[in-house]
């Protein structure tokens, strides 16, 4: 998608971007992680295929009912863009799987999609170690907030080798809440010292960029998930081709 940039209208659903007109320096990025930090598709659909053999044991039916329960078509092996797993919890994601195994139990359910999480089969946005070395650089904060557990978020941070540059990882289960709602952003913010106006959140759902607008921050969508360009645009400021953009994107800022 080369040059690939979308502006925001000012007269969205979302309205103006808190911070966006105030001349507040950028202190902080927030990323989400999947679909942003790292490609949705070839990560998640890879994983979900896998998952569905393995707890239908051969059983076509079986496969069957949790591919429907979770949004997921067996033919084309792909999430469907109304998945209730791409931007929920793993808790939320268990449930949807309970609902087409009534012999186990959500708790079991959640504790193997966290474990099968945790070794997902990971496909970078772009080259990740050095991207982050590139913002920390400006002298940005950085951090990760995720709907997946903090256990496999740290997982893959640490494989992709960026857990030791980020000043903040999140999960749905670190106590600061999930997105949509603003907790755990609002705690990035407060751990790091900066004011949610001087914060950019980065995702690539409607559920984190509604997340930065009720924290008061500036939004980003990127395309590297299931969302196309005209749904994130009601609640970005901007939306980029991927996260590798974003430096170009600052220097726009800054100028």
């Amino acid at each position: 998608m080369g040059g690939l940039f979308f502006g925001a209208a000012r007269g969205s659903l979302a309205g103006k971007s808190a911070g966006s007109d105030d001349g507040m320096k950028i202190a902080g990025i927030l990323f989400d992680k999947d679909g942003t930090l790292f490609d949705f598709r070839a990560t998640w659909d890879v994983w979900a295929a896998d998952l569905i053999a393995e707890l239908a044991a051969g059983d076509n039916g079986v496969a069957q009912r949790i591919a429907e329960a979770i949004a997921f078509d067996l033919v084309s092996k792909q999430f469907l863009p109304h998945s209730p797993v791409i931007a929920g919890t793993n808790r939320e994601a268990a449930e949807c799987v309970g609902s087409a195994l009534p012999l186990r139990s959500v708790e079991d359910l959640e504790i193997v999609l966290i474990d099968r999480a945790a070794n997902a089969p990971l496909a970078p946005a772009v080259p990740l170690l050095a991207f982050m070395d590139g913002l920390a650089a400006r002298g940005l904060a950085l951090g990760v907030m995720t709907n997946d557990s903090e256990q496999a978020a740290r997982a893959h941070l640490s494989h992709a080798g960026i857990e030791r540059r980020l000043d903040f990882i999140a999960g749905f289960d670190s106590g600061f809440g999930a997105k949509p709602a603003p907790g755990p952003l609002l705690a990035f913010a407060s751990q790091t010292g900066l004011a949610p106006e001087s914060v950019v959140m980065v995702g690539d759902s409607t559920h984190d960029l509604l997340a930065g607008r009720r924290a008061g921050m500036r939004t980003l969508g990127v395309l590297t998930g299931v969302a196309q360009a005209e749904e994130l645009l009601l609640l970005a400021d901007a939306v980029l081709p991927d996260i590798g953009h974003i430096p170009t994107w600052l220097d726009g800022q800054a100028a």
